[in-house]
């Protein structure tokens, strides 16, 4: 009983102890809330304009990611192939060094250029075309690799005399320029 007693009478201690502790909060005037209020709402006000100007810069770092991602994949199916054509150039180069040093009268050259046209037909439908380089051309280093120079009086200076291997294109992107020798001006 005892017990009953003394737990009774520590719960009437701790009940006075709460009370004494509570403050009383005296209830805003009408002009305090208001103002208190409104600057809950100013500061909401700046975190919205905060939250859209970070909208708006991750729709726009979105959008700009679609677009290069758009390009990325229109390059990747312009230019995919190039590694493959760049190991065909040489299969190319040697069947027109086989037609031009064999005998016309053989056979065989007849087959060999019938297959160097479809090699050059199938390469320029995936968009691979020889870089035009007739002697006397201006040398152009964007599309020309100088091998020599030889001293020349019927050509002018820097154009081009002869091409040691063709040059090729692929769309509009240089995928191996043209070997040539360049003519300079004879030595006086």
């Amino acid at each position: 009983m005892d017990k009953k007693k003394h737990d009774a009478h520590q719960h009437d201690k701790k009940a006075e102890a709460a009370q004494d502790n509570v403050e009383l909060v005296q209830p805003l005037s009408d002009a305090d809330r208001i103002k208190e209020l409104e600057e809950a709402l100013a500061a909401k006000g700046l975190e919205s304009a905060s939250n859209w100007d970070k909208y708006l810069r991750e729709r726009a770092d979105l959008e700009n990611y679609r677009k290069r991602v758009q390009k990325e994949k229109e390059e990747i199916l312009k230019y995919g192939n190039e590694q493959i054509i760049m190991e065909l150039l040489p299969s190319v180069d040697n069947l027109e060094r086989a037609i031009d040093h064999a005998s016309q009268d053989d056979p065989i050259i007849e087959g060999v250029k019938l297959t160097l046209n479809m090699l050059l037909s199938t390469l320029k439908k995936f968009g691979v075309t020889p870089v035009e380089t007739p002697a006397g051309t201006p040398f152009d280093p964007a599309f020309h690799q100088a091998m020599t120079q030889v001293p020349s009086e019927e050509q002018e200076p820097n154009t081009i005399v002869n091409v040691f291997q063709k040059g090729y294109m692929l769309n509009d992107r240089l995928l191996r320029p043209a070997m040539v020798t360049v003519a300079v001006k004879p030595a006086a």
